[in-house]
Formats: structure tokens, sequence, C-alpha cells
């Protein structure tokens, strides 16, 4: 095992979880079908060929193998920096939760050619593109990436 198995851990919670929301969504709803849960709040069930805020959803479906091969080699890439880093908790925990929201991501594209969202936020008359628990851990990843960059610099 390696030394940082634990970050590899996260990822794959990331990627069971991930996917055990979407089989839920996809066992209960039908594809547009919305359930509010509150004013801001609701569960959708809608389909993404694109990647994050529908970029090339509208394209003819050549996206599909390059967003598979672009999260494939970003995920050997993560994995190879989780091996290689020094105990860093929020440097590793960033790159875990980009792992498995990529994988998550990835299963969906080879499962269905695209990617189950079903998280939907509105408020004040803005809507957020629907989304998924892959999705939020990437976002999280990402903003624990910045702001172990601002610490690292800070420490220098």
């Amino acid at each position: 095992m390696p030394r940082n198995w634990r970050w590899f851990a996260t990822a794959a919670a990331i990627v069971v979880a991930d996917q055990a929301a979407k089989w839920a969504v996809l066992g209960s709803f039908a594809p547009g079908e919305r359930r509010a849960l509150s004013g801001f709040f609701n569960l959708v069930l809608v389909f993404n060929k694109g990647a994050a805020f529908s970029f090339l959803a509208d394209a003819p479906g050549w996206q599909t193998p390059l967003f598979v091969a672009f999260s494939l080699v970003a995920a050997v890439i993560v994995s190879v920096l989780l091996l290689r880093s020094p105990p860093q908790p929020m440097f590793c925990g960033g790159l875990a939760l980009i792992l498995g929201g990529a994988l998550g991501n990835v299963i969906d594209r080879l499962r269905f050619g695209q990617v189950v969202d079903f998280l939907d936020l509105h408020a004040f008359g803005w809507h957020w593109p629907a989304f998924n628990v892959a999705d939020s851990a990437i976002t999280v990843g990402a903003g624990l990436l910045i702001l172990e960059g601002f610490f690292h610099e800070k420490r220098r």
C-alpha cells in the first residue's frame, strides 16, 4: 500500500457516493422531472453531454471521448502527485476530491455518453446549472488546492 493510501480511499468513497446518488436519482426521476426541496434547492434529472456549465453540450458527440481521455489523463497525473507528495493534508485532500470527482463523471460518460446531474440551486431569479456529487467534489478539491497555495506561500 502506498503511504498515501487514505487519499485513494477518499477518492474511492467520492466515486461510491456519487454513483449511489446518481443510481437513486435515475431510479426515482424521469428525465427533466423536478422536485422542490426548498425555496432555493431542487432535485432534477438532467443529462449533460458537455463539460462544466454545459460547455460543448451541443457538439455532435466528439466531445465525449475527448472528455473521457482528458479525465483519465488528469486522474493519472493526480494519482502520481498523490503518490509523490509529502504529507500535506490540504493539498492531498484536494487532489483526492478531484480524483474521485473526475472518476465519478468518467463512469457516467462511459456508461451513458453523458453525465447525470441532479442538484439544482436557484435564488433571486438566478439559476445555477444542475450539478452532481462528483462536480461538488471537484469544486471543493480545487478550492482546497487554492487555499493550500496561499498557505504554502505564507510559510516560505
